[in-house]
Formats: C-alpha cells, structure tokens, sequence
C-alpha cells in the first residue's frame, strides 16, 4: 500500500522561500504521477504542480508558473517542492499526491494522499 509522508511546511514572510519534502514508500512508481495539491481555508483543493515519474516531465499551477520547482529522487522515493518569491496567497495546507496514471493529475485521479503540512505566509 503506498503511503506519501510530506514535511518541511512552517511560516515564512512574503518573498520568502520554502522547500516541501515527500517520501513515498509502499510501491513501485514507475506508472505514476506524482505531485502536490494545496487547500486554504473555504477553498476546494487545488492543483500545484505534478511529475510523471518515469519520464521526469513536470507541470505547473497557472498561479505557481516560474516560482515553484518540482523535482524527484528516483533511488530515494522522494518529491521536493521548492517554493520560491512566497505570496500571502500562498497560504495553505499542502498535499503531496500519487495517482496510477499518465495523465494530467487531477484530484479525480489520485489514488494516494499525504497528510498535509501547513505552509503559511506573512504580508
């Protein structure tokens, strides 16, 4: 069963920089797509960016574009989302996510969640 453990959320002043660790365990991920979600308070779960596993290809969040960078570890099983010029509207619970697909990662096709970590961001 695969399990996804993410860390590395806390509080950081607007400009700042931050950087989302997830382990993953449980499974072999070569068919995967994995990536991160964030929800704010009153607001639905909402697509960050995402890396097809085998292929090492990456896509973006319209509001993250140029800011935030997705990479992966293969021999460790390890996402790490680098977030950079941090915004106040930036301010969620962060999900890292894993879908048995090729396909665009949406909240319909992950089979796995995270916990969360809470990343928050002062004006």
């Amino acid at each position: 069963q695969v399990q996804l453990v993410e860390s590395g959320g806390g509080l950081v002043q607007a400009g700042g920089s931050l950087r989302l660790s997830c382990a993953a365990s449980g499974g072999t991920f070569s068919g995967y797509t994995m990536g991160w979600f964030r929800q704010a308070p009153g607001n639905e779960r909402e697509f960050v960016a995402a890396i097809r596993w085998s292929e090492g290809n990456t896509y973006y969040g319209n509001s993250v574009k140029g800011r935030f960078t997705l990479t992966r570890d293969n021999a460790k099983n390890t996402l790490a989302l680098q977030m950079n010029s941090l915004k106040p509207e930036d301010t969620a619970v962060y999900y890292c996510a894993a879908g048995e697909t090729r396909l665009i990662l949406t909240t319909s096709r992950v089979d796995t969640w995270g916990q969360g970590t809470p990343v928050t961001v002062s004006s």
